[in-house]
């Protein structure tokens, strides 16, 4: 259909299937905070905002952040900065470091490695919040210059990502800029100042995103942290949805009002962001959680594996996701010349592996009438569905010659398998309870995945 910028229109575009079947995107930040790739460690972002404002600004975990926290007067980042690099050292003065490294990054690299670990989209940051920008723009940073990678990153990713037939998304820093606005955020009255920007700034944002929509295609707008005031957001859904109709916007593009202080409504989005979390039931809004794979979104050489979420972790995960109707955009943080950490890389693997046995459990699927059950052997379950199949998954592997799925109240029962094993098996239902009889050999594996067959899914 044809949109026009108004709610009534664009409230009618319908979230794709492909982003409903994907389950699994990667999420990318990289940039000039990778040359330092510094924060504290061993805390995540849920942690540290319990602590309140001021306390998570100063000892933030977010590499990402770096330039923020380092103007923040004896943060850890601002003492690491000084001790490494000299108070003369300027954040700028990364960029002919960064640009000198992306000179060995091969993307193709990146997109065998996210299409081992079954990724169907990748989201990168094409300019984060300290505004330096990842593809040759017609509309530089007035206020820096050569402020820009030496390499187009934008397109050189997007062409390798669509050549896999993978789809590709741009992060954008719309309401922040630490280019524009000096000022750090450091409790919560800075914060509310960083959206105050001038009037040039909405004009900058606007002519980047059109372009990054004209020029890349991509299949998602992923705004972060708002939308600077002075324009319509919904002239920018109907231009894209128009060129890209099967593209999808997330839901951070409120407007700060700084007269009087406060967020327009959300005009309009096609998935929610939580962030570090996972909701506890099902949504019926499609959502997405984004997360790293350890602490930081931006590259933290000082994290560890022992920071890090290990692969049974992810996949579980996962499965949890998926089961309520959410996307995993799991972030790696590159180094600056673009190689990936091995323990992320080691992670992605193992994510991999497990998929390519277990992934019909996972993509194209939709959430069940219920996400989560329990075997009476005390394992965990996780529900989905699709067409005529309901995969049950145990978040574990039991060690009995048979497993009892309780209260599913299932009929019409053809045929059980289990994933990466052809052998079909014995079952029967009593009081309520699915127990089915194990293959004699199942190999180590955080979860396993029951594809049933049925005439019809019982709905009560």
């Amino acid at each position: 259909m044809n949109y026009t910028p108004d709610k009534k229109s664009i409230s009618q575009h319908e979230v794709p299937e492909w982003y409903h079947d994907a389950k699994l995107g990667i999420f990318i930040h990289w940039g000039l905070y990778s040359v330092p790739a510094f924060a504290i460690t061993g805390i995540d972002l849920v942690e540290s905002m319990e602590k309140g404002p001021e306390e998570h600004f100063k000892n933030n975990p977010y590499a990402e952040w770096y330039l923020n926290s380092l103007r923040i007067p004896n943060s850890p980042t601002q003492k690491y900065h000084y001790d490494t690099y000299g108070k003369d050292f300027s954040y700028d003065d990364f960029v002919p470091i960064f640009n000198e490294a992306i000179k060995k990054w091969n993307p193709d690299d990146w997109v065998a490695l996210f299409k081992k670990a079954g990724a169907k989209y990748i989201v990168l940051t094409s300019k984060h919040c300290d505004g330096f920008l990842l593809w040759p723009s017609k509309q530089p940073n007035p206020n820096k210059k050569n402020y820009i990678a030496s390499r187009d990153l934008v397109g050189e990713l997007t062409k390798a990502v669509k050549k896999e037939g993978m789809k590709m998304g741009f992060y954008y820093s719309t309401a922040w800029d630490w280019s524009f606005n000096l000022n750090p955020i450091k409790d919560a009255a800075s914060f509310l100042n960083n959206y105050i920007n001038p009037p040039e700034y909405t004009d900058y944002v606007n002519t980047h995103i059109y372009e990054l929509i004209d020029k890349y295609k991509p299949k998602i707008l992923w705004a972060d942290m708002g939308y600077p005031p002075g324009t319509d957001v919904l002239e920018i859904f109907a231009f894209f949805y128009n060129k890209i109709p099967d593209g999808v916007v997330n839901d951070r593009w409120r407007q700060f009002l700084p007269k009087v202080k406060k967020f327009t409504k959300l005009a309009h989005c096609d998935f929610t962001t939580p962030e570090y979390v996972v909701f506890k039931k099902i949504k019926k809004k499609k959502w997405e959680t984004c997360r790293g794979v350890g602490n930081s979104f931006g590259n933290n050489k000082y994290e560890s594996e022992e920071d890090y979420l290990t692969a049974e972790q992810i996949i579980l995960m996962l499965i949890d996701i998926v089961s309520k109707n959410g996307n995993l955009l799991l972030n790696v943080g590159p180094m600056a010349d673009g190689t990936i950490p091995e323990g992320q890389k080691k992670c992605l693997l193992g994510l991999g592996e497990w998929l390519d046995v277990n992934g019909d459990a996972i993509f194209g699927t939709r959430p069940w009438i219920r996400a989560k059950g329990n075997s009476t052997e005390g394992i965990s379950v996780r529900f989905t569905q699709k067409n005529d199949m309901l995969y049950i998954i145990l978040m574990g592997k039991p060690e009995t010659e048979k497993v009892s799925i309780e209260n599913v109240n299932l009929e019409h029962i053809v045929q059980i398998n289990l994933l990466g094993n052809e052998e079909n098996l014995k079952w029967k239902m009593q009081n309520g309870n699915l127990i089915i009889k194990l293959p004699s050999k199942i190999a180590d594996s955080p979860a396993i995945s029951f594809k049933i067959k049925i005439n019809q899914i019982n709905k009560n």
